[in-house]
């Protein structure tokens, strides 16, 4: 018999075998999600809205069906959690903002179409910063989303919440998404694994603002690379909803992590030339990095200065937000944060000067990706060059008395379009998780996965994760 221990921090590749033979319910493993996050929430604020009226509707709807012999699908039976920047029919997808408290969902976004179709069940939203614009998950409207190894600390952002339900032991899965860092920054701060897939691998949508600046992804954060895999193998694909999105590669990331890895050129960059990297973290990703030379694999430090365009990241996104929160930015303004609204005030500043120099600078970010991806078929760097700070913020202006880049290693390859992996790295001296970063050729997410997997396979993380008390009075 499974223990509630066993079902905390299982793979959602393990829970959704258990439930397929019949050793777990999805009754019983949705009853066991829910009272886990009555008991944990309170103190990590991961979700910040729920139903589980419904989603304990869905669970015995599919255990009568699995009883009847019925197959599920791949994710039969897993509860997953949704960040508040993606819609789920009949729920509010608030964007961390007061100014969309009541903004009812008429509909799944194509990714939770997707997921609802392997089987998953979308069991309630995760809390994210207004309009995922920092790196950390606080907001007015929930408030700060923590940190399962340090309830002081960040999960960082934008996809916090996501990375807190799956760290703490809440959800196996959670959906996330990746504009400057989004889905590797809160995954290197709680030692989960983070997929930044190449861009348009996964429908965003539908939605009624078509976006021009084209950086942001969906992409899983989970235990493991195999989950990972798993539900990128159910998500990727085609959706006329967006028009950005790619064809369907045609075969399983899943069983691609079954193919041998061949020895591959790999180029270390500590710093991309571009900041100052705590010295804990440092010394943790230059033992991580070593784990590619124990499995052969040619590894060259790599000093060729990347070029210097995220200063762009803010001031265009920025723009890009104006434009789609234009009526409420005239109509409603007190209900956007004093510090988002300055930002897009800040905003109306820009002109074709800005642009013109931002499309520049990316065409030379595209040239040293080319000439590096010519050479090496991957590039390791240091996930985020801090580990995590204040759960409240802000951003620290410093780290180690200098100063630094806190999207140095992230945001190139949101440019870029490349597809990019957090693993576990280590630790630093504070116990608290630091990554490595795997970056590869564009469209390559399949080598990404295999080579977070050969790395996962010598520098294992799954068994390790916090355990958490229960708010007082709760389970």
């Amino acid at each position: 018999m499974t223990t509630s221990t066993d079902l905390d921090f299982a793979s959602a590749e393990e829970l959704a075998a258990l439930v397929r033979r019949r050793a777990l319910s999805p009754r019983e493993l949705m009853a066991h999600t829910l009272d886990r996050i009555e008991a944990l929430n309170p103190r990590l604020n991961a979700f910040v809205e729920l139903n589980p009226e419904r989603a304990l509707a869905e669970a015995s709807a599919q255990s009568e069906r699995i009883a009847r012999g019925e197959d599920l699908g791949p994710l039969g039976g897993l509860p997953f959690g949704v960040k508040d920047l993606e819609d789920v029919g009949g729920l509010v997808t608030s964007h961390g903002s007061r100014a969309f408290r009541d903004h009812v969902a008429p509909r799944d976004s194509v990714q939770v179409e997707r997921l609802r179709r392997a089987g998953a069940i979308p069991i309630g939203k995760t809390n994210t910063p207004e309009f995922g614009h920092t790196g950390f998950s606080a907001n007015e409207l929930f408030g700060a989303t923590r940190n399962p190894w340090n309830l002081e600390r960040t999960p960082g952002g934008s996809s916090g919440g996501s990375a807190a339900a799956v760290a703490g032991g809440l959800v196996a899965i959670a959906t996330a998404s990746d504009g400057g860092g989004s889905v590797r920054i809160p995954a290197c701060f709680v030692g989960a694994y983070g997929l930044k897939t190449s861009f348009g691998r996964v429908p965003i949508g539908p939605s009624d603002f078509t976006r021009w600046i084209d950086v942001s992804v969906y992409g899983p954060i989970t235990r493991t690379v195999r989950d990972a895999a798993l539900i990128l193998d159910q998500v990727a694909g085609y959706h006329p909803a967006d028009p950005c999105s790619l064809p369907h590669p045609g075969s399983s990331y899943l069983r691609a992590l079954e193919e041998p890895l061949a020895p591959l050129r790999i180029a270390y960059s500590p710093t991309l030339g571009a900041t100052h990297v705590q010295s804990d973290v440092a010394v943790a990703v230059e033992q991580a990095v070593t784990a590619f030379t124990e499995l052969g694999h040619a590894v060259d430090r790599f000093d060729d200065p990347i070029p210097q365009i995220g200063q762009w990241w803010t001031r265009m996104t920025r723009f890009e937000g104006l434009a789609a929160l234009w009526d409420v930015f005239h109509e409603r303004p007190q209900e956007l944060s004093e510090p988002y609204r300055a930002g897009l005030e800040a905003a109306l500043a820009l002109g074709a000067h800005d642009f013109g120099e931002f499309a520049r600078g990316r065409a030379q970010l595209n040239d040293w990706c080319w000439r590096l991806f010519e050479r090496y078929d991957l590039l390791l760097t240091p996930t985020m060059p801090l580990e995590a700070f204040a759960a409240e913020g802000p951003l620290p202006s410093e780290v180690e008395g200098q100063r630094y880049n806190f999207i140095a290693f992230t945001a190139p390859f949101n440019f870029s379009g490349h597809p990019a992996a957090t693993v576990r790295a280590g630790r630093t001296a504070s116990g608290m998780p630091c990554g490595l970063q795997i970056v590869g050729p564009r469209h390559r997410d399949d080598l990404v996965l295999r080579a977070s997997l050969a790395y996962e396979a010598v520098r294992p993380w799954a068994g390790d994760w916090p355990r958490i008390r229960a708010t007082p009075g709760r389970g």
